[in-house]
């Protein structure tokens, strides 16, 4: 009678076990990732690097980047920006180099592989306050820049030399509203921009340092926009503060999906995991980072893998 109980305990448990798993696989269901509070209401980034651990701004205080690892409980201290800087948005090259855009301060900084110290990468006092960060793979880095206070916005270029990097804001014959997410395509030739007060995102051919072609993709009746990336199949994944959703837009401007969260206001996104296809938010909404599962990978984790 014990070998029969222990038998069905047994089996119980990896009964739940399955259905956990289960549950943590099925597609576009969020959860909880890392402990409520250990992230302030600035929470920010997120990135994820070649060995899939995660990376945000402000873990605990202002002007810190938190690293979270997988199977980890929680978040643990990974660097600290000079004084007076703090951090938003957050992206890897193809080299495992860490790039963190300072808003405070008007600078992007880069971390060598595994490196805690910053490096001042670019300055300029120019910047309204550099906020998200898109990665070419050639190394070129995109930058959007919000004058909230004006309710306008632009988009800097900023390319590698030999003594660090030179920068400047991008041409365009449509004036911008709030620049706020900021990707690529897949082929590199589009950049796409979410308005944040407009609650529009916008498409841009990229020719030198200057965005043509200005297309109006979609435009949202409520709530703000905030980060934004793409996906290997061009789809555009934007975050809903207020709304407390990631919405999923085709290239042509089709709403697809709105993919609800655990938290009412996400910040940012971005795409890791074993295969690419995990999605990570951050939420001022409780200042946690919380995940769910894709069908396709993003365009940025199959830099190195080719997933």
């Amino acid at each position: 009678m014990r070998t029969d109980l222990l038998a069905t305990l047994l089996f119980a448990t990896v009964l739940c076990a399955a259905r956990t798993l289960s549950a943590q696989d099925r597609l576009f269901v969020s959860a909880q990732l890392t402990p409520a509070g250990e992230y302030t209401s600035e929470i920010e980034g997120p990135a994820v690097d070649a060995a899939g651990n995660l990376y945000a701004v402000n873990l605990h205080r202002a002007g810190t980047i938190g690293e979270f690892t997988p199977g980890a409980g929680t978040s643990r201290l990974f660097a600290t920006l000079p004084d007076g800087s703090i951090g938003s948005g957050i992206r890897f090259d193809r080299e495992q180099r860490m790039y963190v855009a300072d808003y405070r301060r008007h600078n992007i900084f880069v971390f060598d592989p595994r490196a805690d110290t910053p490096k001042l990468y670019f300055h300029s006092s120019d910047f309204s306050q550099p906020n998200d960060l898109a990665m070419a793979r050639d190394g070129t880095l995109f930058a959007s820049d919000p004058d909230f206070a004006r309710h306008t916005g632009r988009v800097w270029r900023i390319d590698r030399a030999v003594d660090g990097a030179t920068g400047a804001p991008m041409h365009s014959a449509r004036p911008m509203g709030e620049a706020n997410g900021i990707d690529l395509s897949p082929d590199g030739a589009t950049l796409y921009v979410s308005e944040t007060d407009t609650r529009e995102i916008w498409a841009y051919r990229i020719d030198g340092n200057a965005l043509t072609h200005p297309r109006l993709v979609v435009r949202f009746p409520t709530s703000k926009l905030d980060g934004l990336r793409t996906d290997r199949a061009g789809r555009l994944f934007v975050a809903r503060p207020g709304n407390g959703t990631v919405a999923i837009v085709s290239p042509a401007g089709d709403i697809l999906r709105e993919v609800q969260l655990r938290g009412k206001y996400p910040t940012n996104l971005t795409f890791g995991g074993r295969d690419g296809r995990s999605v990570f938010v951050t939420q001022v909404d409780g200042g946690f980072i919380e995940a769910f599962k894709t069908d396709v990978p993003g365009r940025e984790p199959c830099f190195g893998s080719g997933c």
